[in-house]
This record gives structure tokens, sequence and C-alpha cells, in this order.
């Protein structure tokens, strides 16, 4: 054994940079083009239907490329964070900074939104499937991934309060200078974090070679993966096994709609607060402690229950989860849109559990990957490609989510809504908030009740029991 904590620490580095980012990217995105940007409704379909072909091509693609080059900035995990990490922080800022002054429907606004989604989430892709696969590959006991779930879990609790700061400094993005600058500390920030685990973490395959690269040691697989090294023939042969696991497709199944639901809450929940809650019942900086501890309180919830891993396993924690989302968006509806307070608790605890619940996702991977390395009796693991195998088929959800949602808020009348204060014709806007309430309300419970049936019949529940599945070198 070498250093679980050190390297629980180095991999939790690479978390905190991509939290700070990752938090504020996706909750601010989608309110700044639709309402500083003034994106039309066409041009925001269109660069999302093109962040979803990018979004799910780019995963399995870098997945790939990092399984089976023979350039150790793509073959070693702690490299491809490294020497990847100034291009993620750079791609972070470029939806905050407008190419020029934007009118209503500007064309421009459209690329700024391809080229900003594309390029953040390319970088993205590329450092984090890396630390993905290292959280498989550091060690293969289930203590030991505890350990890193825990040192993970710090850190996002800690990165992902950027929100909580961010909404705090720029006042909800009102001051947007100041949300400008906030955002560039950010930057800087994140890409040291992202560095150190580029300089400190360690792998067992790192100490074996590049992968693919055949050397001594690597075993026969490794010298026939170099020589059919990203030839389509064999890219197809082991996607082809990763998706002949019954328990891939189930749990791919399943993350497709976490993926959705987290979108959509991440998306959302600022604009339907605003638009739900009046400012007479929660001020400006009581929303910003609310939209951060939905960012944070995830990590609290992940990190008090290691217990509950330990003796119950992720799979029926997260069935649990599952029931509870359900249930609470079903008691939200009953109740009715004019308890703000519960409306208020129920949006920051929504958040909390889908992002707590998504946050424990690694833990059945690394258990497809540790099944597939036993089956198919591979040297090394395949990780990027499970991991990015996994994202081709949920990452379009992400796309996939805020189109739905604007295009139900677009025929109630959000695109054409300048300012909640100065709407005269107060019965369209109760039509759209009743629209909006809905939304909060079923979506959550839909989505629980698919996730529930696509993921009882998953096997691999008792792996917390089994000390390793296969022999550490």
């Amino acid at each position: 054994m070498f250093g679980i904590h050190h390297n629980a620490l180095a991999y939790a580095m690479t978390t905190l940079g991509a939290g700070m980012m990752n938090s504020i990217f996706s909750f601010y995105y989608v309110k700044l083009f639709l309402n500083k940007y003034k994106i039309s409704e066409g041009a925001f379909h269109q660069s999302q239907v093109v962040f979803m072909i990018w979004n799910a091509v780019n995963d399995p693609l870098f997945g790939y490329i990092q399984d089976n080059s023979r350039v150790p900035c793509c073959s070693k995990r702690r490299l491809s964070i490294l020497y990847g990490a100034p291009f993620y922080a750079l791609t972070f800022l470029l939806a905050w900074f407008p190419w020029r002054s934007y009118e209503a429907g500007d064309w421009l606004s459209g690329v700024h939104l391809i080229v900003a989604l594309c390029a953040f989430d390319g970088m993205l892709t590329f450092v984090l499937l890396a630390q993905c696969s290292l959280f498989a590959e550091i060690s293969t006991h289930h203590e030991n991934r505890l350990t890193l779930i825990k040192y993970n879990q710090v850190a996002s609790l800690i990165g992902s309060s950027s929100v909580l700061f961010c909404g705090l400094v720029s006042e909800n993005m009102e001051n947007f200078g100041y949300f400008q600058s906030f955002t560039v500390v950010v930057a800087v920030l994140a890409c040291a974090c992202m560095l150190y685990t580029g300089f400190h973490s360690l792998s067992p395959y790192d100490r074996l070679g590049s992968k693919g690269t055949g050397e001594e040691g690597q075993g026969d697989e490794a010298g026939q993966r170099d020589e059919a090294a990203l030839s389509l023939s064999s890219v197809f042969c082991m996607t082809k096994q990763i998706l002949t696991q019954k328990d891939f497709m189930i749990f791919v199944t399943m993350n497709f709609f976490q993926v959705f639901l987290l979108a959509f809450c991440n998306n959302f929940t600022m604009i339907f607060a605003e638009h739900l809650i009046p400012q007479n019942v929660l001020p400006s900086f009581v929303k910003s402690i609310m939209y951060g501890a939905g960012f944070i309180c995830p990590q609290l919830l992940v990190l008090s229950s290691q217990n509950l891993l330990r003796t119950l396993g992720y799979y029926r924690v997260i069935l649990f989860t599952f029931y509870v989302e359900a249930g609470a968006a079903a008691v939200m509806f009953l109740l009715g849109p004019q308890h703000y307070y519960i409306l208020a608790l129920f949006l920051t605890g929504n958040m909390v559990l889908i992002q707590a619940s998504f946050s424990l996702f690694n833990l059945p991977l690394a258990d497809i990957i540790d099944a597939d390395l036993f089956k198919h009796k591979r040297s090394t693991p395949l990780s990027s490609m499970v991991f990015g195998t996994n994202a081709l088929f949920t990452k379009p959800a992400q796309s996939l989510a805020p189109m739905v949602v604007v295009s139900i808020l677009n025929q109630v009348g959000y695109e054409k809504l300048e300012d909640i204060a100065t709407v005269s014709d107060q019965g369209s806007l109760q039509e759209l908030h009743d629209v909006m309430f809905y939304l909060m309300c079923l979506v959550p419970v839909c989505v629980a009740a698919l996730q529930i049936l696509a993921w009882t019949p998953y096997s691999i529940r008792e792996s917390h029991t089994v000390d390793a599945k296969y022999i550490e070198t």
C-alpha cells in the first residue's frame, strides 16, 4: 500500500478546483445567456444541440485516447491533469466575457454559447476523465475508496461554496463587473489546485508505465493494445465488451435521468426562486445563502453517510434517495406554491439530495471497471473508456434538460419577460408561475420513478462486504 491519505489529498485537489468552476458555470450560464445576453430561443436550442453532440462524442473519444495513447500527457492520469488544468481554467472564463455588446437575438451570442460550452466541456472531460480513472485505479479496496470519497466530498464542499461567495460578491450577478472579477480569481485558484494533483498523485499503473505502451510488466494484452492503438476495430471491440455488461447498461440508464435532473436543478433553481418566492419574503442576500447551501450541503450529507455506505452499500443508499426525492416533490405539489418558506426549503433540499446521490456514482462505476477487468482478464483496467462510454449516453441529458424547460417556459411568455416588477399583465405572469411550480414538482416525481425502475435490477450490491476484487500491484 502506498499512502492512501496522501493520494486521496492529491486526488481531491482536482475536485476542489473543478468544483469551484463547475458549480459557477452550471448555475449561472443559462441565466446569463437568456437574461443578460438575450440569446434567442432558436440560437439557444441550436447551441444546445451542437453541445449535446460534442458532449456525447468527446467523452468516449478522450477515454479511448487516455487508455491507449503512447503519449505520456494522455496516457498517464496525473500528466493529463497537469497539462490540461491551465486550458480548463481558461475555457471556464469564455462564457463570462461578451464578445461585444449584444442586442436581443444577436446571432453572435449563439456562436459565443456554442464555443463556451464546447471548449469548457472538452477540457472538463479531458481532466476529469483522468481523475475519475484515478479513483478506480488508486485502490480496489472498498474502504480505501470510501477514503477517497471522504476527501473528495470535503474538497467538493469547499469548492462548491464558490456559488455562495459569487452570489454574495456579485449580488446574484446583478453587479456583473464584480461577477467577472470573481470568476477570474476562481480560475486562477482552480488551476493551482489541479496542478497539485498533477505533481503529487500516484497510481500503481503509472509505476508500471504508460497504458498501452507494451512496456515490460504489462503483459500480452498491453502489447496487443499498443499495436492496435487508436484503430477502429479495437475501439469497437472494447466498447462492445463494456456495453455487454448488464450492470453497466442499468447504471447508464439510471444515470441518464440523474444527469437530466441535476441539470434541471442547477440551471433553473435560481430562475424558479426569483419568480415563485417574493423579494419581501426572501431578500437577495438570503437567496444567495440558499443557492450556496444547495451546493455545499450535498457534501456534508455524503460525509455524514459514510457509516451507511459501509453497512448498507451504495446500491441501497442511492435507491433510498430516489424514494425521498419523489416523496418530497409529491408533498410539495399537494401543499401548493403559497407556502414560500417550505418552497425555499424544498428547492434547496432537492438540489442537495440530487447532488449528494450523484456524488456516489463513482462507486458503482469503479465496481463495473473491476468486473470488466476480471471478466476479460485485462492487465490494466479500461477506466477512462468505461467513464467515457457512460458519458456518451448520459451527457446529452445536460443539454436536453434546458432545451425542454426553456421551450415550455417560452410557451407561456418567459422569453418576452423583461422584469417581474414591471409586468402589467398579472394573469400571464400567474400562468408562467403555475407552469414553473408544476415543473419544479412533477419533473422530480417522474424522473425518480423512472430511476427506481431502472436501478432495481442492478446486481453488484454487496461490494462493500468484499475486501478487494483483484490483487493490487
